[in-house]
């Protein structure tokens, strides 16, 4: 089985690359060697997606702007492996289990 590939999709004319290489950065930084490759793909007329295996994580026509690092996160985990926990990311608005 080949390990999840993520690619992003980016408006070279809205000078996203950035944006692009710091959730690109993001996604490396809390999957490492589960995913096999993160690509940056420049694009135009206003778009920035991302997907994971060919399918549509995020949009930004579609879905309103772009994603914050936890909730780009949370989605690719919820494709890739979804019993997976991750942390504080997780929990971000939600009262811990061990408070009282």
């Amino acid at each position: 089985m080949s390990l999840p590939q993520i690619r992003i999709t980016y408006c070279t004319q809205c000078m996203w690359l950035l944006r692009a290489g710091w959730m690109a950065q993001e996604l490396l930084s809390t999957f490492g060697t589960e995913l096999g490759e993160v690509t940056l793909v420049p694009g135009t007329g206003g778009v920035f997606t991302i997907t994971c295996n060919d399918t549509l994580v995020w949009d930004r026509k579609r879905d309103g702007g772009f994603p914050d690092a936890a909730k780009l996160k949370q989605l690719v985990r919820d494709i890739i492996d979804p019993d997976r926990d991750l942390g504080h990311s997780d929990r971000k608005g939600h009262k811990s289990k061990d408070q009282a």
